[in-house]
């Protein structure tokens, strides 16, 4: 079921929210994801994995780009760059993945924001897009997320955008080489997406 291709970053945006839009990743991307990531390494490291050595060379991209073209031709996973509207820069990244069909119609939420783009409404918009998207377009019944104990900013970001807390996993993933509890959220097709804040004035050019 896999609706789109990672393709050029010419085509058209394929999902718009307020402020963002998201589309796959592309090789032409690179230069700017790699600036982003490598900036931003510091800030990440506590939530991700072990990124490896190689991790922000472009061999590397490209491995990720073959490896979630064929994730997605099988309706596992469906990646997204996120982008700032007004002037295209690229804020973040946000997965929709571990997709299972049948009984279930449930996907797993994933997203990092650059450092300089975090807390700044970016990442909460495209969650929101995203969110849509997968009830709609990819009609899922259910997306959940999890997030470390201590990472209340992601807390806020899920709960803004109306998921809802529904316990603990222990040793959940392994996050920065140790295995972690983390707090499990869910939000439903039936559920709420709340409206986000309204943006800062156009003139605001911090955001």
């Amino acid at each position: 079921m896999a609706l789109f291709r990672l393709g050029s970053p010419e085509a058209p945006p394929v999902i718009k929210g307020d402020g963002v839009f998201l589309r796959p990743p592309a090789m032409a991307d690179f230069p700017q994801w790699a600036a982003l990531r490598s900036a931003s390494r510091d800030f990440l490291v506590p939530w991700e994995p072990i990124w490896p050595a190689d991790d922000l060379t472009r061999a590397a991209f490209r491995r990720r780009l073959k490896r979630q073209e064929e994730e997605l031709a099988r309706d596992e996973t469906y990646p997204f760059f996120v982008f700032r509207e007004r002037d295209r820069v690229l804020t973040g990244g946000l997965t929709l993945g571990h997709i299972r069909r049948g009984v279930a119609q449930t996907g797993t939420l994933g997203y990092w924001s650059g450092e300089a783009h975090a807390g700044k409404g970016h990442m909460s918009r495209a969650v929101r897009a995203a969110c849509r998207f997968a009830f709609g377009n990819l009609g899922l019944h259910r997306v959940e997320a999890a997030c470390l104990l201590h990472n209340e900013a992601s807390m806020r970001l899920l709960e803004r955008c109306g998921f809802k807390y529904e316990g603990q996993a222990r040793s959940y993933l392994r996050i920065n080489g140790i295995w972690q509890d983390h707090r499990l959220y869910a939000l439903l097709d039936s559920d709420e997406i709340p409206p986000p804040a309204p943006r800062p004035h156009p003139w605001d050019r911090a955001q």
